[in-house]
């Protein structure tokens, strides 16, 4: 049986049109699950992992939140195996179903003030179970429809499972929003955060019912039908001639790039507004709802770019873009969301010195009075510089100076950190959340919805690569394993690594770094080593 016999099969435009919608209407429910987490970080943060220290509880959140990734490529080899194995419809009805039961879990959850340690264990438990399914989730919704599709539209085709991936994000901070307006703030805080958890439940029986609608692959059909299924499709996927070569450019060149821009554009956009620039929550989600959604449309134009100009094209153009304009794009954002802070920390700019001034972001209370005194201001979310020298520590907040600054004990703490709080305050710093005037919010939208744009050309047409580069017998654990390794590490871990390198410099936009490092690295493996111009059949090997 040949593939290009496979390909002869011309779905109707209903059958097609049920195809999508399935499998784009679960992609969207199984992130919707997936981003609630990290929609309600700071919710979750108080109530699972309090410690007291913000950035601390800040960096637990994303600690769990790259947990769930961590553990996508062993979803991917699991439900890869099974993919191949069993058939692709099976497997994603799986997936959405364990995914929809551990977020509701969440939901569930018992407060870490009720439960103790249980609370921040479960919880982990839970994003372990949620990585595992979209570790098979994504490589079967995308497979399914490229194997439905015509070569001509299958980048425009598989496109929408793109945007619905984007869509789960939509979604999420939608919900939330919702819930938000229809709850008063005390019951909101109280328990009502728990609700959008809990709607997965309600979410994961639409999706079960337009899935179960649903055939089999025709690719995985004939392959049954012909006795050529894969015996063990996690092995022969680096056994396959060329295919580890093709995995590894599938993961260095594609997953790694494009999750990493992702993230960038929506997660930390979100963070950037809500933590260090202050906008009010509220307003800070509809903003970057509001640009994602706008965004929408670039997955599928680009998806749809790529069946005229080849994959290739618009992923390289994305990576090399987003390497120049990611910095100008944040600093527009910074520049326009909080007027009132820009101007004080252009006026008055914090400076630490001292002798022993290491920080460690992950300790309740640092070893030395200046690393305590770096803590103070990190938690604040505010920009620093350290300048090493003899005596001190000494505090400069523009040209006020404070000295005797100690942490030895409770009292002296709080004393010291009301000194600070006291000299940011005269110094023009308003702590209070903000809605930026409607003209800046114009501006940060269009920063957003240029990240998007960057997204969308790096995204729109991978799910048409991936499937062109891997045959049909071990395709679903050839395009899972590289596609959740890079999302799950390299995308995964971004908001930790951002956050963490954030606080280590003192530097609000030091994270992007991370961004254009691993960016560059997707473009020099991408120009190297995918295809060039258009595929029309799949991959024989």
């Amino acid at each position: 049986m040949s593939e290009v016999a496979i390909e002869q099969h011309v779905p109707s435009k209903k059958e097609i049109r049920l195809v999508i919608a399935a499998s784009s209407a679960g992609t969207i429910f199984e992130w919707y699950d997936f981003f609630i987490y990290g929609t309600l970080a700071a919710i979750i943060g108080t109530t699972f992992f309090p410690s007291g220290n913000q950035t601390l509880e800040t960096l637990l959140v994303w600690a769990g939140f790259a947990v769930g990734f961590g553990f996508r490529p062993l979803g991917a080899v699991l439900f890869g195996f099974l993919g191949d194995k069993v058939g692709r419809k099976y497997t994603f009805l799986v997936t959405v179903t364990l995914m929809g039961i551990a977020t509701a879990g969440v939901g569930l959850l018992p407060s870490a003030a009720t439960i103790g340690i249980a609370a921040p264990i479960i919880i982990i438990l839970l994003r372990i179970m949620q990585g595992l399914a979209l570790g098979g989730e994504y490589g079967g919704a995308a497979i399914y429809v490229a194997e439905h599709s015509p070569p001509e539209k299958r980048g425009f085709y598989t496109s929408f499972i793109q945007a619905s991936v984007a869509g789960g994000f939509v979604l999420s901070l939608i919900v939330v929003l919702s819930c938000r307006y229809l709850m008063p703030t005390d019951v909101w805080e109280s328990w009502g955060w728990r609700v959008p958890f809990l709607l997965s439940l309600i979410l994961l029986a639409i999706s079960l019912w337009m899935r179960l609608k649903l055939s089999e692959s025709p690719v995985f059909k004939a392959m049954k039908e012909a006795g050529e299924i894969a015996k063990n499709p996690v092995k022969e996927s680096f056994t396959y001639p060329g295919n580890t070569k093709r995995i590894l450019i599938a993961l260095f060149g594609v997953a790694a790039g494009l999750t990493v821009i992702w993230y960038t554009a929506m997660f930390s956009g979100l963070t950037f507004l809500k933590g260090p620039m202050r906008v009010e929550p509220v307003v800070a989600e509809m903003i970057v709802g509001l640009a994602a959604a706008c965004g929408l449309g670039f997955f599928v134009y680009f998806g749809r770019l790529s069946d005229k100009i080849g994959r290739k094209k618009p992923i390289i153009w994305g990576y090399a873009l987003t390497i120049i304009a990611v910095f100008p794009l944040f600093w527009t954002i910074g520049s326009q969301a909080n007027p009132n802070l820009s101007a004080a920390l252009e006026k008055a700019p914090i400076t630490i010195s001292g002798e022993q001034c290491d920080y460690n972001p992950f300790a309740d209370k640092q070893e030395s009075q200046c690393g305590n005194i770096i803590q103070s201001v990190a938690s604040k979310s505010l920009p620093y510089d350290v300048v090493k020298g003899e005596g001190g520590p000494i505090l400069n907040i523009g040209s006020e100076t404070l000295i005797d600054l100690n942490y030895d004990n409770d009292e002296q703490i709080a004393r010291s950190n009301e000194r600070i709080d006291t000299a940011l305050a005269e110094a023009g710093y308003d702590f209070a959340p903000v809605t930026p005037p409607a003209q800046n919010i114009i501006f940060i939208i269009l920063a957003l919805v240029g990240l998007s744009a960057l997204s969308g050309a790096t995204y729109g047409p991978v799910a048409a690569l991936l499937s062109e580069m891997f045959p049909a017998k071990v395709r679903y654990s050839s395009m899972s394993i590289p596609y959740h390794i890079g999302a799950g590490y390299f995308g995964g871990f971004l908001p930790l690594i951002a956050s963490v390198i954030v606080a280590f410099t003192g530097d609000l936009y030091a994270g992007l770094w991370y961004t254009i490092a691993i960016t560059f690295i997707a473009l020099v493996v991408g120009a190297l080593g995918l295809p060039n111009g258009k595929i029309t059949e799949f991959e024989n090997g």
